[in-house]
């Protein structure tokens, strides 16, 4: 079994959905705790989308820039409001790489926001 960790990029198949849910096989960056990552299958993750000046004034969405590390292939954004459970047996089709600790402190903020938290 593949071990998943907090802070990795995967590419992740988030067919089928519903409605104005977030779809594709797209980057993912795993934001569950490690715990849970080594015991079960169904892991959080929150979908990364395309960046645009309008998704990057959002107070929940992170921008991301393409590094070695994380290997985006373009500027992006991490949209935390779409975080969603899957198992990451069946939908996970690559790791990509690992975001940096700075960005995942950043989405960590963004994730208080959306569940109230703050």
């Amino acid at each position: 079994m593949t071990t998943i960790k907090r802070g990795m990029v995967i590419d992740i198949d988030l067919n089928p959905t519903k409605g104005s849910e977030t779809g594709k096989t797209r980057p993912c960056i795993v934001v569950t705790n490690n715990v849970y990552n080594e015991r079960v299958p169904v892991i959080q993750v929150v979908p990364v989308t395309e960046w645009s000046e309008k998704k990057s004034r959002i107070k929940t969405n992170v921008e991301l820039e393409p590094t070695k590390a994380n290997r985006l292939r373009k500027k992006s954004i991490a949209d935390c409001l779409q975080t969603r459970p899957i198992d990451y047996r069946h939908r996970l089709k690559k790791i990509r790489g690992n975001l940096a600790e700075a960005k995942m402190q950043e989405i960590d903020y963004a994730l208080k926001w959306v569940f109230d938290l703050v």
